[in-house]
């Protein structure tokens, strides 16, 4: 288990260094000039040519990625050509507020899909199967923001029980800090539920189908035990291998959310960089979520061996 997690550990350098090339080439190659935008509408072409000295874009393709990648490995993702701060600091400063998001909707999500996805499965056929996978289908078809403004609508401008927007540190509260997070996190999760839920009962149908859950029901266990301790637990590797593969989904949707409900999070840094072609920021916070999406498909896979002991590595 140990090398296994090894060679997965170090298979991700080249990933994530395929990653950094695709990231800069593509941020090379588009259009918009940082510098123009910089200067200003009423820069001469001798200011802005001035400025594209001062911040090297004027040099060749390979010696501005070497430079690039060279800081990178030393931990260093820039400088911020609007704010002229470290990127590393800005990402750190911007931080915390995705890393509540996120946790808050995966545990929405997860708490919300896997017993629907199991109820529908045990139910199946019945109306309570077809309320819950068209709760999936809705859920999965109508876009974050929709949802978002829905929920605003509701519980902010109607019930006037949660805020509209914004972020409260957990360190100004527990509370406030969670009252800020029921809105957002219940508009990403329920796209992320949906899909959870759907592939919950698909794996739940097939194992219910299996000789060995029938013979627990035959010995007399209740249905509770059957659904929990022998369904459900050999069909947690599909359910949890789409969680890791819906973090991609999760990464997108953090993005529209803070935008939406204004909160100061990467969404919203990212936004402001690409509207401002910082180049630097972009890419720092690109590389970031890569690396967290590769990481967290290795926790996926080293899950696996407990939740089916047949499978070693």
């Amino acid at each position: 288990m140990f090398s296994y997690i090894v060679q997965r550990l170090l298979a991700t350098i080249p990933v994530m260094g395929v990653v950094a090339l695709v990231v800069f080439s593509l941020l090379y190659f588009s259009p918009g000039d940082p510098a123009t935008i910089i200067a200003g509408d009423m820069a001469s072409a001798e200011d802005v040519r001035e400025i594209r000295e001062q911040m090297g874009l004027d040099q060749p393709y390979f010696v501005r990625f070497g430079t690039w990648i060279g800081g990178v490995l030393q931990g260093d993702l820039g400088t911020s050509i609007f704010t002229n701060r470290p990127v590393a600091d800005l990402i750190l400063q911007r931080l915390e507020p995705t890393v509540a998001l996120t946790v808050s909707t995966m545990i929405v999500a997860v708490a919300l899909a896997v017993p629907l996805g199991v109820i529908a499965a045990w139910k199946a056929g019945t109306a309570i199967d077809r309320i819950v996978m068209g709760f999936a289908v809705l859920g999965f078809s109508v876009p974050v923001f929709v949802i978002a403004y829905t929920l605003i609508l509701v519980f902010s401008v109607w019930l006037e029980v949660l805020p509209v927007q914004g972020y409260v540190s957990i360190s100004e509260g527990f509370l406030p800090f969670i009252q800020h997070l029921i809105l957002p996190s219940l508009a990403l999760g329920t796209v992320f539920a949906a899909l959870i839920a759907r592939i919950t009962r698909a794996s739940m149908l097939e194992v219910l189908s299996q000789d060995y859950v029938r013979t627990a029901k035959s010995k007399g266990l209740n249905q509770k035990e059957v659904l929990l301790r022998h369904a459900l637990k050999n069909a947690a590797v599909p359910i949890v291998t789409i969680i890791g593969i819906g973090v991609a989904l999760l990464i997108g949707g953090v993005v529209i959310t803070e935008t939406v409900f204004a909160i100061p999070g990467l969404g919203r840094l990212t936004v402001d960089a690409i509207l401002r072609r910082d180049y630097p920021i972009i890419q720092g916070v690109i590389l970031l979520f890569s690396f967290v999406y590769v990481f967290i498909n290795l926790l996926v896979d080293v899950s696996y061996c407990f939740f089916d002991p047949r499978i070693r590595y």
